[in-house]
């Protein structure tokens, strides 16, 4: 899933709080995640825990786009002002269009 949305280790790891060592040992099968981090995992790529264990979706997989989740990466990031108006910017470009 991180490939299919051009995302990096970094940018995965950063966002559900661990380290880009850690994930790529996930993704080489040389660790297993605890289940707090599985948990994480399913939010960020929007799939169910299920899937993340056995590739195999129970229901339909929401695709999402890896811009949507580097925003999202960045609003997680600001101080509340900060991400408050920015989504108020893009609900107002949103309503424009």
């Amino acid at each position: 899933m991180r490939q299919q949305r051009s995302l990096s280790q970094e940018i995965v790891a950063q966002s559900i709080g661990i380290t880009r060592s850690a994930y790529s040992h996930y993704e080489i099968n040389n660790r297993q995640p605890v289940y707090e981090t599985l948990i994480k995992l399913a939010s960020f790529f929007e799939v169910t825990t299920d899937y993340i264990i056995d590739g195999e979706s129970r229901g339909t997989e929401p695709q999402v786009a890896a811009d949507t989740i580097e925003i999202i990466r960045l609003l997680n990031n600001m101080d509340e002002d900060k991400r408050k108006e920015s989504i108020d910017k893009m609900l107002d470009a949103i309503r424009e269009s």
